[in-house]
């Protein structure tokens, strides 16, 4: 049995997390804690690191230097205990076209250990106010639609942490709008920490506690959403903020 977190456990450490690929180092000792129960939102602008991190968080890369922590748990050492903490949705989650939806969700449930595995897509699908599509094949489903079951295949094994990587890329607003709300759903019901990799500053101003933003891998910015809106009470626009931040870092 893995441990679970303590009140006083953050969901997510990074202490001098570095990754380097050949001559090029990616992430330059990063130091970040999140406490559980947040909704943080990661910003930059492409390249600038985001994908490594959630990387290496998700076990999938290991770093070249520093530690990740997820619940106390080393994300190297303690790998296969900090996967059944985990959701993760990619920024192009893969399923089988030619599949339903509840054969592909049957197949990630247990891939992921999940018992009782009707009884909990069904629950899944109808937290995420999405019943009636299990019999449909994926290759029919829109954008909106595969993202959802990205979500439903994400949280199947009830995580304690859920990584989103760009979540809304190719979404119209409608389904950014669902997004969101689930997302706040998750966080609110459900208790879960979200880590959100994104570069649009409109989402995280709706639904994130609050944010870190990384500049060509290294962390410029760590702050509550609250204080960041007071900081830069009058800008809309990520490039601006950046800029803004970068001159007073």
């Amino acid at each position: 049995m893995t441990p679970s977190i303590t009140k006083t456990e953050p969901a997510i450490e990074l202490a001098g997390l570095t990754h380097a690929y050949a001559e090029k180092t990616i992430l330059h000792e990063l130091n970040l804690v999140v406490p559980q129960g947040e909704i943080f939102g990661f910003l930059g602008h492409n390249g600038a690191g985001k994908t490594t991190t959630i990387s290496i968080l998700t076990t999938l890369l290991r770093q070249t230097a520093g530690t990740a922590r997820i619940a106390g748990l080393d994300t190297v050492r303690d790998a296969q205990e900090v996967r059944a903490k985990i959701g993760y949705l990619p920024e192009n989650v893969t399923f089988y076209n030619d599949l339903t939806a509840y054969e592909n969700l049957a197949y990630f449930a247990r891939l992921s250990g999940v018992e009782n595995v009707d009884e909990r897509i069904d629950e899944v699908l109808g937290f995420l106010d999405f019943r009636g599509v299990e019999h449909k094949k994926l290759k029919s489903f829109s954008k909106g639609m595969r993202q959802r079951i990205g979500v439903a295949q994400a949280i199947l094994h009830e995580p304690e942490v859920l990584f989103l990587d760009e979540p809304t890329t190719g979404l119209d607003p409608v389904g950014i709008k669902n997004l969101r709300d689930i997302i706040l759903r998750l966080n609110r019901e459900k208790g879960m920490t979200i880590f959100m990799n994104t570069h649009l500053l409109s989402e995280v101003a709706k639904t994130c506690t609050s944010i870190g933003v990384l500049n060509k891998g290294r962390l410029i910015y760590n702050e509550t959403l609250e204080k960041t809106l007071a900081d830069f009470p009058d800008e809309v626009s990520l490039e601006t903020i950046y800029v803004q931040m970068e001159e007073k870092i």
